[in-house]
């Protein structure tokens, strides 16, 4: 399929109140995210958060999210094919139907998935293109944030109104073109881009559009501000090059799935009402969300393909009072519908025994209703000068109601059993499930004179089955018991200034149970276990004219549980979490000088396992990049960057199933130039 490259989608209607103060964050800085704002908190934050301002976005144009979340300690987006991706925050990078679920994606506080139903290529759903920030929740965070937020958050902040209007063209190679526009005024704000690439690879071209806008005002006494985002996305997808170190060869460029390929496209719209009430606020914002993908599932023998969409929407009331004693909380009740289904038109052509159990016609074909209640609070109050505690809580409960819209069992499409002991796909009969869950956060900040402080929290997150763990099962299996997957988690660190440096540094230690996986009957189970050992550091120097950043993790992830997995892995307590790289780091240089700006990075994956096992591994990589931008006159900029300068051969990411290496090739070195002309200043 080819790429459509056309205008960017959609009507946004956003508010001040959802940025607000967002664009001037600095580079490093300790957050809270609140349910329906970003609110910077750099002195009372107990935790490990940073801001990537609206300068960093700029200078960066990310053409993926992995670019510029690379700023990050402790966080690594794995590239796959075009815009395609795996995230990992104090963590391996996490695969399978529910992987998706370890990390909640929010829009302006908002999550743009409902819980359940996620996407684990999801970062492309937001515009981190034209944010005002990008803001990242290291560790558990359900008791603030709600299910999925078990090992990190990420927030992107839409742009507050006003701005001034401006159009930015650039260009790179392999037919890279992107255009993009921003407008703003006293109460609105809209912006908008197309993009479009051949692909670096054979057959792995892609158009992505995507539109932010809004409006805020006041009636009757509220605060009203409303967003509106959309996005599409048409891409032709490579699959993995196969050999030891592939990557290397003349095989980077070559795509052994030309078949495949990813639409998808989604849509959201909110509403914040403010009121003061006797000294505290209220809020309500309530919410809607619909999205749907149809992709070819390039991985599966006779590449079925699949199309799922989602309509969610919900409603939550928050109560804060600021001061001394400060608190919130607030009830949220959420609902959703989704369906899901996976047909396959033709045989399956491979061994006697794939084609007897991947058949031709539907495999799976089901909606299912459900919802979320969730109740929390969070409140901090000091005990004196220098101390301060920290106190949060959250009940939630979700429901799922599975309809089977097919034939129920593990047979044909026409009802027939398949040979071999059956097909290797089942569907469970209708059914409801539900889950309980609690996450608490009990922590303190304290003020050790100067600019220091330190601060330590133990804390819970959770993340309930994803539908498709749940009712997309395999080999026979007819129901899915799984729990809800929980991580608890202990963290002490430090934050400060001293003259011209800025430090933050962290120590964890986390324990995930009922980690859900698939066994090696193909089953999915959630009896497995990790634990997690990490320290996080960043580190900033600035002057007027130049500023150096180091930003560094080191993280000990292992298995804490012995089974044979699925494709006849065997886990044995102790094991590395495979493609968890001990170390991730990156340090940059950044030179401001009269209309001149610069910046010189240079990032490192380290070695690291790339299967269970821990048979395999991939020895890591370096890059080196560089980026510039030119106020030529005070209306036109030019810019620049050049990625990868010393042309480093290198995998975005490695693997090892089915007795094989494989790799998604990283792309050589390449440059990218633009010119942005300000159309109207604020």
């Amino acid at each position: 399929m080819r790429p459509r490259f056309g205008a960017a989608l959609g009507v946004a209607l956003c508010g001040t109140a959802l940025g607000a103060g967002a664009a001037e964050a600095p580079v490093i800085e300790e957050i809270v995210v609140s349910a329906t704002a970003s609110i910077a908190a750099t002195q009372r934050t107990v935790g490990s958060a940073t801001a990537l301002g609206a300068d960093v976005v700029s200078l960066v144009r990310a053409n993926h999210p992995q670019e510029l979340l690379a700023r990050v300690p402790g966080t690594w987006i794995t590239r796959g094919s075009g815009q395609e991706h795996l995230t990992a925050i104090r963590s391996g990078v996490l695969t399978g139907a529910g992987a998706c679920g370890e990390f909640l994606l929010l829009e302006n506080g908002i999550p743009i998935r409902p819980a359940g139903f996620c996407n684990v290529n999801n970062l492309f759903e937001l515009n981190t293109e034209q944010a005002a920030a990008v803001e990242v929740v290291r560790g558990p965070a359900s008791a603030l944030f709600g299910g999925n937020a078990l090992h990190g958050v990420v927030n992107v902040v839409t742009a507050a109104q006003g701005g001034g209007s401006a159009a930015s063209l650039e260009a790179g190679p392999y037919g890279y073109r992107q255009a993009r526009l921003g407008a703003g005024g006293d109460r609105w704000r809209f912006d908008a881009l197309s993009t479009g690439s051949e692909g670096y690879r054979d057959d792995t071209g892609y158009g992505q559009h995507k539109a932010t806008a809004g409006v805020a005002g006041a009636f009757a006494g509220w605060e009203a501000a409303t967003t509106v985002a959309a996005t599409l996305l048409n891409q032709e997808t490579g699959g993995y090059v196969r050999g030891h170190d592939a990557y290397r060869s003349s095989l980077r460029r070559t795509n052994p799935n030309p078949e495949a390929y990813r639409d998808a496209w989604s849509a959201r719209g909110s509403s914040v009402l403010r009121r003061q009430m006797a000294g505290r606020e209220l809020a309500l914002v309530p919410y809607w969300r619909r999205s749907a993908m149809v992709f070819r599932q390039h991985f599966l023998p006779g590449t079925p393909l699949e199309r799922n969409a989602q309509t969610s929407g919900g409603v939550l009331a928050r109560l804060t009072q600021d001061g001394e004693r400060r608190w919130q909380a607030g009830v949220l009740a959420e609902w959703l519908r989704a369906s899901l289904a996976e047909r396959q038109r033709g045989p399956t052509v491979g061994s006697a025994f794939l084609v007897a159990t991947r058949p031709p016609g539907t495999h799976y074909d089901y909606l299912v209703q459900g919802s979320t209640l969730a109740a929390f609070f969070d409140f901090a109050a000091p005990v004196n000068d220098a101390l301060e505690w920290v106190a949060s809580g959250r009940v939630e409960r979700t429901r799922y109601r599975y309809d089977n819209r097919h034939l129920d069992g593990n047979s044909r499409d026409d009802g027939t059993p398949c040979g071999f002991g059956g097909c290797l796909y089942t569907r469970p009969a209708d059914r409801a499930d539900g889950y309980r869950n609690f996450a608490g956060r009990l922590g303190f900040n304290l003020a050790a004179g100067g600019n220091t402080r330190f601060y330590a929290v133990a804390g819970q997150g959770f993340r309930p089955p994803q539908t498709t763990e749940l009712y997309r099962l395999q080999r026979g299996q007819t129901v899915a018991a799984l729990q809800s997957e929980t991580v608890q988690s202990v963290e002490a660190g430090a934050r400060g200034s001293a003259g011209r440096f800025d430090y933050r540094f962290a120590l964890y230690a986390d324990r995930t149970r009922n980690l859900i996986f698939r066994d090696a009957n193909g089953f999915n189970v959630s009896d497995g276990a990790t634990r997690s050992r990490g320290a996080e550091l960043d580190l900033r120097w600035a002057t007027a004219a130049h500023a150096v950043e180091i930003v560094a993790s080191y993280a000990a992830h292992r298995y804490a549980f012995t089974r044979t997995v699925g494709r006849g892995e065997q886990i044995a307590d102790g094991n590395a979490v495979d493609t968890a790289p001990r170390w991730l780091a990156s340090a940059r240089w950044r030179w401001r000088q009269g209309r001149a700006d610069s910046e010189f990075e240079v990032a490192r994956v380290g070695a690291h396992y790339i299967n269970a096992a821990n048979t395999a591994r991939y020895r890591g990589h370096t890059l080196a990049h560089w980026r510039g931008a030119w106020q030529a006159t005070p209306r036109i900029r030019l810019f620049a960057r050049l990625l990868n300068l010393f042309d480093a051969a290198y995998a975005e990411r490695a693997d090892f199933a089915f007795g094989s290496y494989r790799y998604f090739p990283g792309q050589p070195r390449r440059a990218y130039l633009g010119i942005e002309a300000r159309l109207r200043s604020e």
